[in-house]
């Protein structure tokens, strides 16, 4: 399975990582909340996401989202 990286997508995560990858990206910043509904903000790549402010320590998450996929 493919590692995850800059430009993975928020959905990438959620779908590949599951529970651990919605803690790991509340943990550095992203809250995807419940239902995830935003389209627009699903399909934002990781790299888009710390441009906005949104994603803090992106490297330590990707760290993390490789060990735990």
């Amino acid at each position: 399975m493919a590692e995850f990286t800059l430009d993975s997508t928020i959905r990438e995560v959620v779908d590949r990582a599951s529970h651990t990858g919605r803690r790991l990206l509340f943990e550095h910043g992203y809250d995807v909340g419940n239902g995830f509904m935003d389209l627009l903000s699903q399909h934002q790549s990781l790299r888009d996401a710390v441009r906005a402010g949104r994603l803090r320590e992106v490297d330590r998450l990707l760290e993390s989202l490789n060990r735990a996929v």
